[in-house]
């Protein structure tokens, strides 16, 4: 007999390796799809948070992300995949990444953990931004 799999939510499938901060697999059912521009670390005048500091940028993507999702009506827990632009990445950059996650989870009260993937790049629009974060949902 198999395990039947959740209706909806992140999963990680015994034959996957487990990842701490996030789950191989997002189930999502619902009718309305979200899609969020990817999101820097601006404030709502548009004046970037935390410069050379990547953790703190990290923070305010979330934040922005979760801004945006409440606007839709949504929130983490409808966040089906995530995608991170990080600027001359190299994985020694990762504790500080995964802080910056971890400070917007505990402001944003949840435990985000869609499926990811990070993708390394040489720049972004803007000199100041070391990551952008885009974010898809699915809404009921």
């Amino acid at each position: 007999m198999t395990d039947e799999p959740p209706e909806r939510g992140p999963v990680n499938p015994g034959e996957l390796p487990h990842i701490d901060v996030y789950r191989q697999v997002s189930i999502a059912s619902g009718s309305r799809l979200v899609f969020i521009a990817g999101q820097v670390a601006w404030d709502a005048e548009g004046a970037t948070v935390g410069e050379g500091d990547l953790a703190a940028q990290v923070e305010q993507c979330y934040l922005n992300i979760g801004t945006a999702l409440a606007a839709a009506g949504g929130s983490f827990d409808d966040v089906a995949k995530l995608t991170f632009h990080v600027v001359d990445w190299t994985p020694d950059k990762m504790p500080r990444l995964l802080e910056g996650i971890s400070r917007a989870a505990a402001k944003l009260g949840v435990t985000p953990v869609p499926p990811a993937t990070l993708l390394g790049v040489a720049a972004l629009d803007v000199p100041d931004h070391l990551v952008e974060i885009e974010a898809t949902a699915v809404l009921d």
